[in-house]
């Protein structure tokens, strides 16, 4: 498992993109999980969104939430760095 965690609800809108493949992909030190339910109730029908490393990401599209992903697993490698 890599040293940043992204968790994925099944039902996010941010599945309409192969995420795993991307983000998985372009961060080695990354680990895409997908879970039934993350217990944002509504939130994943509205919104795109991840967790990474306990810290919810969202955006109201999905190319915006991925690039806030992005952005915040930089952050997250740079520290451990």
């Amino acid at each position: 498992m890599g040293i940043v965690v992204v968790e994925i609800c099944d039902g996010s809108l941010i599945n309409s993109l192969d995420i795993e493949k991307i983000i998985e992909g372009k961060y080695p030190d990354v680990a895409v999980i997908k879970n039934d339910c993350l217990s944002f109730c509504g939130m994943c029908a509205k919104l795109p969104y991840a967790i990474v490393n306990g810290k919810r990401i969202f955006a109201k599209t999905t190319e915006e939430c991925l690039e806030k992903i992005k952005v915040e697993i930089e952050a997250e490698l740079a520290f451990y760095a």
